[in-house]
């Protein structure tokens, strides 16, 4: 397995404001089910769809904090990436998403406050009939400037010794 020290995301000093991605997920059946095993969650409103149409649903729900893990994973993922920490979550979950639903998050860098080294970005979340089903905003602290001189000193050693 190859060692991933090298990688990591953009420092506050390379994000501007109106930077931003698009997440485009559905959840299964299967990631569902992953879901419920780890935590335990076992109410019916997201296993059972005739349970959650007898509540005034059209089918089953996808619980809101797998919803929450994909908003958290972009950010460690892609933007602004590894070794960025979440310092605030505030998220409205405005409409029910359903299972197999294709959901499309856009992220976009409201904020850059240089004196505080935090980011603060907004996330939107529409379904395929462009429906809002979450809007979000995350305060995020990004990797220190400090933890990529480290990792620029890591690198070269490992080209000096190659």
């Amino acid at each position: 397995m190859q060692d991933d020290v090298h990688r990591r995301g953009k420092t506050i000093d390379e994000i501007q404001e109106g930077d931003s991605l698009t997440v485009t997920e559905s959840f299964s059946e299967r990631e569902l089910l992953i879901y419920i095993g780890l935590t335990n969650d076992t109410n019916p409103l997201y296993l059972q769809p005739a349970y959650a149409q007898m509540m005034g649903y059209k089918s089953a729900l996808v619980p809101p904090v797998m919803l929450s893990g994909i908003l958290t994973s972009s950010i460690s993922k892609i933007l602004p990436g590894p070794g960025s920490e979440i310092v605030n979550i505030a998220t409205n979950f405005v409409e029910p998403v359903y299972h197999e639903e294709v959901i499309t998050f856009t992220f976009e860098v409201i904020k850059v406050d240089l004196m505080k080294e935090v980011v603060m970005i907004s996330v939107e979340g529409t379904n395929e009939a462009q429906d809002r089903v979450l809007d979000s905003v995350i305060m995020v602290r990004p990797p220190r400037q400090v933890q990529q001189q480290l990792e620029n000193q890591t690198k070269k050693e490992v080209d000096v010794n190659e």
